[in-house]
């Protein structure tokens, strides 16, 4: 038997689309970052990027379990002594709830040269309202 392995040329890439509101922030990235991986194709090669584009709507409404809300925290450091920030996930949340969503994606993604590639086919909104309905976008259940 040979093992099949897919070229570049062959990718065909979808759109898919799914509601942040339905599920909690974990599972959400878990279920995104499987779709930027193409790993429920048929076709899944590691070495090859060929996942699909994943559309996120309702940022703002992203569920979290237990005191998650108060107690996770996001740092940053700018490179000066003394520079590091912290924030909490509510203030993260009313800021930029696409940071909120992008970084949970990050967590769940092989640390490797693909990643970049993966995490740019991540688009988040806010709302329920989104930019990519020309692309005809499958929807997650």
């Amino acid at each position: 038997m040979k093992t099949y392995s897919q070229k570049s040329s062959e990718i065909k890439r979808e759109w898919w689309v799914i509601d942040a509101s339905t599920l909690p922030l974990g599972k959400l990235a878990v279920v995104i970052a499987d779709k930027l991986m193409g790993k429920s194709k048929v076709t899944y090669t590691p070495h090859i990027d060929n996942g699909d584009y994943v559309v996120v709507t309702n940022a703002k409404n992203i569920q979290v379990t237990g005191n998650k809300m108060v107690d996770k925290k996001y740092y940053r450091h700018s490179g000066f002594p003394g520079g590091l920030t912290e924030l909490k996930l509510e203030e993260v949340i009313e800021k930029d709830p696409a940071v909120a969503v992008r970084e949970a994606v990050k967590g769940m993604l092989p640390k490797n040269k693909l990643a970049a590639d993966r995490l740019a086919r991540l688009r988040v909104f806010e709302g329920a309202e989104h930019a990519h309905a020309a692309q005809n976008p499958k929807e997650i259940k």
